[in-house]
């Protein structure tokens, strides 16, 4: 097992995660959606209940966002998850439609939030809002929403 030392300051929260109703089929989802990010499964888990978890992040790093099959929630929840670039975030969103994913949001600047707020959003397969982001300045001719 890899152990992992010192906080990061560059974030307020060290993890979360979700319940989901198929751990098998979100790990499938999860898989795909997060790789064009650099996000990776890093642990799998089997809880002494028979239920499943597993966790994500990037390479080096502790898990950061987790899945597991115990105590499936039907709340909702928005997660929004790091993007280095426009191209990080279409690859997300083509990634996440392949693996099941439903559109919720297509890859634009949503000025909105901020001038450059560029962003895509799913729906995973228990239905929660998953988005990738990045606040990198854009170029001129990038989709816009929200204007």
């Amino acid at each position: 097992m890899t152990t992992y030392t010192g906080a990061d300051p560059s974030t307020i929260i060290d993890h979360l995660g979700l319940s989901v109703t198929d751990c098998g089929l979100s790990r499938s989802f999860y898989d795909a959606a997060l790789a064009p990010l650099g996000i990776s499964r890093v642990i799998d888990v089997e809880l002494d209940d028979g239920h499943q978890a597993c966790g994500y992040g990037r390479e080096g790093q502790p898990p950061r966002f987790w899945v597991s099959s115990v105590g499936v929630s039907r709340g909702q929840a928005h997660i929004a998850f790091q993007a280095a670039s426009q191209d990080e975030v279409r690859a997300f969103h083509r990634a996440a439609l392949a693996a099941g994913g439903r559109d919720h949001g297509a890859p634009a600047l949503r000025p909105t939030h901020h001038p450059d707020y560029f962003a895509a959003f799913v729906y995973d397969p228990d239905g929660y809002n998953i988005e990738a982001v990045t606040h990198v300045p854009h170029d001129e001719g990038t989709p816009v929403i929200g204007t």
